[in-house]
């Protein structure tokens, strides 16, 4: 049986995201799902995911962009029909590790300086606030290489990410036992690329770089699709 692809979008987008991805791997004959994220914290988001892909009667390939990295290294480690793990411009962080904590190590990127907390808890969430990208810096933070009247719209739409789910510490990583591949823009302005690469080479993991901003998905589905289906093929 070929495995189903399970994309799994991060903070401040949604799934649409991965449209352009979608299409390029139904139209090769491959099964895709790619549900929503909550955003509300590590533990949850992961419990969630993994009780959706123990549903799927079949192998699974599991793809998580940025936090849904994190998302994806937890969740996995628990379930026994994974063929293995991708992470496009993703967190794959360790135990005792989060997303903040791993990138302490590495200079600041425009993303500390363009995200804002809300001045109210986050719904939903264990605790403090939500976190937003400002308007003026978004495109150029978030998604440089997208048409600026796309942009313009993921700014309108982005879902925000809880300040607990970006500092809560990951209690178990599935890539110590699932083999990964890791993508890396090159002009990612959200997560530095010497920290991806760190991660990337501490998982062991089959890397390819790829120019292109932190959400080089929107504006490149050929290559992105092509290089899931690499790993799909081992």
């Amino acid at each position: 049986m070929a495995p189903t692809v399970v994309l799994v979008h991060g903070a401040f987008a949604d799934a649409s995201g991965f449209a352009g991805v979608i299409r390029e791997l139904q139209t090769a004959g491959i099964t895709v799902i790619a549900p929503p994220n909550p955003l509300r914290s590590l533990a949850s988001d992961a419990a969630g995911l993994a009780t959706m892909i123990e549903a799927i009667d079949g192998p699974v390939l599991l793809a998580g962009h940025s936090y849904g990295g994190a998302v994806i290294t937890q969740a996995s480690a628990e379930l026994d029909n994974l063929v293995g793990l991708v992470y496009l411009a993703g967190f794959g962080i360790d135990v005792g590790e989060s997303c903040a904590s791993v990138h302490e190590a590495f200079p600041p990127t425009l993303l500390a300086k363009t995200s804002a907390p809300t001045p109210y808890d986050a719904p939903g969430g264990p605790g403090g606030p939500d976190l937003y990208i400002t308007e003026p810096e978004f495109r150029e933070t978030f998604c440089a290489d997208a048409p600026v009247d796309v942009a313009a719209a993921m700014f309108a739409t982005q879902r925000p990410l809880t300040l607990a789910a970006l500092t809560e510490s990951a209690t178990a990583a599935g890539w110590n036992t699932t083999p990964s591949w890791s993508l890396i823009p090159d002009h990612d302005n959200a997560i530095a690329p010497a920290a991806q690469r760190f991660m990337a080479e501490r998982m062991r993991a089959t890397t390819a770089t790829i120019a292109g901003s932190h959400t080089v998905f929107i504006a490149r589905p050929v290559a992105v699709a092509g290089f899931i289906r690499r790993a799909l093929a081992g």
